[in-house]
């Protein structure tokens, strides 16, 4: 006769790890999706909407330093 055993039973530790690595890799792909679909969705909106105030913004500083480079660099040296 086997003992089968109990709720109260350690799991085997070899059987643990390897579900938990499914677990975690299919967790993983869920938040991988996830963030696909959020993107592809912000994309879309970008597209409908124009640009992002912080795109702009970017855009903005970005021009600025270019033109504070080009102005620095193009002074007469003494």
């Amino acid at each position: 006769m086997t003992a089968k055993p109990g709720p109260d039973a350690a799991p085997d530790s070899e059987d643990d790890g390897e579900e938990n690595e499914v677990l975690r890799e299919t967790r993983r792909l869920s938040e991988l999706k996830a963030a696909a679909d959020k993107a592809e969705a912000g994309a879309a909106a970008k597209v409908a909407g124009g640009l992002n105030w912080k795109t702009a913004a970017g855009i903005g500083i970005g021009s600025a330093a270019l033109l504070a480079a080009v102005i620095y660099a193009s002074r007469k040296k003494d």
